[in-house]
């Protein structure tokens, strides 16, 4: 049977103090709202809808960028009326509904689809989760049998209610055209006024329909509604993220100070030094060394390479097989060869080196004008002295050698030497007459 997704994305998110909507913070490189997006099609879900508040243009050009459609929710008058405005977007459709809160960054394939599993036991399903603190959280009150009997949100809960650390983990799957049926039916008479979507498996009982359970860990139901909370999301993040690379076989000496983001690959046999920090699109294949102190964006990783300590590696960064980008060093959409090296103190941006080159300390590529990018290539086994700068457009062919200090403005045949740097000019005794003549005042 198809599924569909609706997120519930139109909350004001006011403790988030900030221009921008809470759904578009990010956890490890990733929007809350990308997160959950993820999760449903890991969940096999077809379909997306996100509900979006009138002033969410943000929202809704993000989820188009991602193949989601959106709704607008006109009126802030509760879940069961936000999920309740997807009907319009999925009218007709007949399949199974999957309902997840936005701001949920940590949710997972696997949750969502513990869900949908439940869902086919009865027609309607929730997700519950036991907290430690269940502070806020609506409290989940079972039936004998192991149904849901009710949702009490925590404001409306007796002290008894508040007691129970069963709580509500914001995720249902159920029937699509019946649950827009029992949302039509949804009332307000609450201490909020509003309409929950809590109180959509008491109607769906009136039809003989139970709620099911499906149980899913606190961390992966982790909602965010302030800052503190979304650094508490990143935190748990990390944590299972190392977790989960450590059991894979890559080595990390303090994996707390390592950093990753939500796509991060890394082989086996990776070897990952303190107090490195990888933003998205980083791919690192199994032997390589990451030293201390680096930062990876958008870069490709090739076997038995080291990068660091203190490397850039920023987006279009491909580094070939036993490469070294050392202490300094910063790549920026680059192609660096086997066994090229680049120890220390260098700008590679727009180039292409060649297998076995050696760049020396304090080369630059000068690849912007101000107005366009240009390319350098640096041929196989080439030599760069240290201090040069190459001024792309510009060719230094294989074997040829720069010296240090020079300035590149032409190609450089094959095997050839190029100097280009100004002529020294010596005066004998220029320098103590100088300060002898200066002394004297």
């Amino acid at each position: 049977m198809s599924k569909a997704g609706v997120i519930l994305a139109a909350g004001a998110g006011t403790r988030m103090k900030s221009q921008l909507p809470k759904v578009l913070h990010k956890v490890a490189g990733l929007s809350l709202l990308g997160h959950v997006i993820a999760a449903l099609r890991g969940a096999g879900v077809d379909r997306i809808v996100v509900v979006t508040a009138p002033s969410g243009d943000e929202v809704r050009a993000y989820a188009k960028s991602l193949g989601a459609e959106s709704v607008v929710q006109d009126r802030q008058l509760g879940t069961g009326h936000a999920a309740r405005t997807a009907e319009s977007a999925l009218a007709g459709f007949d399949g199974t509904l999957a309902i997840v809160n936005g701001d949920m960054p940590l949710v997972t394939p696997e949750v969502i689809q513990e869900c949908l599993k439940a869902q086919g036991r009865t027609g309607l399903a929730m997700l519950a989760f036991q907290a430690g603190n269940p502070a806020q959280y609506g409290r989940v009150l079972l039936t004998p049998d192991g149904f849901l009997n009710r949702i009490v949100e925590y404001k409306d809960a007796s002290a008894p209610e508040r007691a129970v650390t069963l709580c509500n983990g914001g995720c249902y799957a159920v029937d699509a055209q019946k649950f827009f049926r029992w949302a039509a039916a949804l009332k307000n008479e609450n201490a909020q006024k509003e309409f929950y979507l809590t109180d959509v498996p008491s109607i769906a009982r009136g039809d003989g329909v139970k709620c099911a359970i499906a149980l899913a860990d606190e961390v992966s139901v982790l909602g965010v509604n302030s800052r503190a909370e979304l650094a508490q999301a990143e935190a748990k993040f990390q944590q299972r993220m190392r977790a989960q690379l450590l059991a894979n076989g890559v080595g990390m000496t303090a994996p707390e100070t390592v950093f990753f983001a939500y796509d991060t690959v890394a082989e086996a046999d990776v070897e990952i030094e303190p107090f490195a920090v990888f933003g998205p699109g980083v791919v690192l294949r199994s032997g390589v060394r990451i030293r201390a102190f680096s930062h990876l964006e958008g870069a490709e990783v090739s076997s038995g390479a080291i990068i660091g300590p203190y490397a850039r590696l920023r987006p279009g960064a491909r580094i070939g097989e036993e490469a070294h980008i050392g202490n300094f060093v910063e790549v920026k959409n680059s192609e660096i060869g086997k066994r090229a090296k680049a120890n220390h103190l260098t700008y590679l941006g727009d180039a292409k080196v060649g297998a076995r080159a050696n760049i020396g300390a304090g080369t630059i590529t000068c690849n912007y004008d101000g107005f366009t990018k240009a390319v350098t290539e640096i041929g196989e086994d080439a030599f760069i002295g240290s201090n040069t700068a190459l001024v792309a457009p510009v060719i230094v062919g294989a074997g040829a050698i720069t010296a240090a200090g020079s300035v590149i403005t032409r190609n450089v045949a094959p095997d050839a030497l190029a100097i280009a740097r100004g002529v020294l000019i010596e005066k004998p005794g220029w320098a103590k007459a100088f300060r002898d003549k200066k002394g004297k005042k």
